[in-house]
């Protein structure tokens, strides 16, 4: 990358029609910089492997354009890179721990960042957030051995650092990665007024509401125009040795009752190997969210995160607006960015 990375993405919204912002800009230019910092020179990145700052941190609000300025910058890195949804990326160290659970490591975590290295020395977390409390555990010693191993992360999340996990269970244990993220990485926010996913250009076509008997013809008559010519089947999938079915699969297109989705024990795993075996989703009767519902509201916004990092398009019936779309207290936050990525996610353009 010889080029002026403002003057290429100068270049870049040109060509694609996208409106200019002087607070993208200036987010370029420090991502310009971390680039120099850490990728430019292989003798100045040798010497400066103890004190770089290895990660990148990007937070603000939902629609200001955070992944599109990460994925811009991300593509023109010529390295060895990998670009995943966090819940996938903490699926595979799971697995990678339980495929060497025979094999007494001493310390599971360098094995794991060690094969990691041999793969990558960039990856892309879009949307960072954690839930999990066994995740929040062990995040400090994961990342502090990818910074050791030199290995470069960017990341874009709704929430600045210091409040990642905020009010979760035993948050005391977090704070080690809350520390190395803060010492590792350049935090930076973007702030934008308006949210691009809800501009006029890009109305949403397929969510449809309230839920009553007109909604309810809404979608079937929906449904019937997209499956046209399609069999209809049902599709078992196995996810380490539990089955899930689609009871309504018609080749690639899959559609859901919320219930079936998110009022039992499914999770990422479950919903990553549902997006990557659905051409299309249809998921009806999304319900209105509150603090009596919100396990099944945190399974949602999984849901979404996972379908929207697979570029899967959907259709959805619920009970309110996307504009009035309620939610708990404890998940306000997230759930902004569940409602953008709704807008994206149904309108007639995606």
């Amino acid at each position: 990358m010889s080029f002026n990375l403002e003057e290429k993405f100068k270049t870049h919204c040109n060509t694609q029609n996208l409106e200019l912002n002087p607070n993208q800009i200036k987010l370029v230019q420090q991502l310009d910089n971390y680039y120099k910092e850490n990728f430019k020179s292989i003798l100045l990145n040798f010497f400066s492997k103890q004190s770089s700052k290895k990660g990148f941190y990007l937070f603000g609000g939902v629609g200001v354009g955070k992944t599109m300025i990460l994925d811009f910058f991300f593509n023109l890195i010529n390295q060895k890179k990998q670009r995943l949804h966090f819940n996938e990326f903490m699926l595979n160290f799971h697995d990678f721990v339980h495929d060497h659970k025979d094999k007494n490591d001493e310390n599971i975590i360098a094995v794991f960042v060690k094969d990691l290295k041999s793969k990558f020395s960039l990856i892309f977390f879009d949307e960072f957030q954690v839930t999990n409390i066994v995740d929040a555990m062990i995040l400090g010693k994961l990342f502090q051995e990818i910074f050791n191993q030199n290995i470069k992360v960017i990341v874009t999340s709704n929430t600045k650092i210091s409040e990642l996990y905020k009010d979760g269970l035993q948050r005391d244990q977090f704070k080690p990665f809350i520390q190395i993220m803060q010492e590792k990485s350049i935090e930076y926010e973007l702030i934008i007024d308006d949210d691009y996913r809800k501009s006029k250009e890009n109305e949403k076509q397929r969510y449809f509401y309230p839920l009553n008997q007109e909604t309810n013809f809404k979608i079937n008559k929906f449904s019937r125009i997209i499956t046209k010519n399609k069999k209809l089947s049902s599709k078992v999938l196995n996810i380490k040795g539990r089955n899930f079915e689609i009871k309504n699969f018609y080749e690639g297109i899959s559609k859901f009752h919320f219930d079936e989705l998110c009022n039992q024990n499914l999770g990422g795993e479950d919903y990553l190997k549902i997006a990557e075996s659905s051409e299309f989703i249809i998921i009806e009767n999304v319900p209105k969210f509150n603090d009596i519902n919100s396990n099944q509201q945190q399974r949602f916004i999984t849901l979404i995160d996972i379908i929207y990092d697979k570029d899967r398009a959907i259709a959805v019936t619920a009970e309110q607006s996307l504009e009035n779309l309620s939610s708990s207290r404890s998940l306000e936050k997230p759930f902004k960015r569940t409602i953008s990525r709704l807008f994206e996610l149904t309108s007639k353009n995606y």
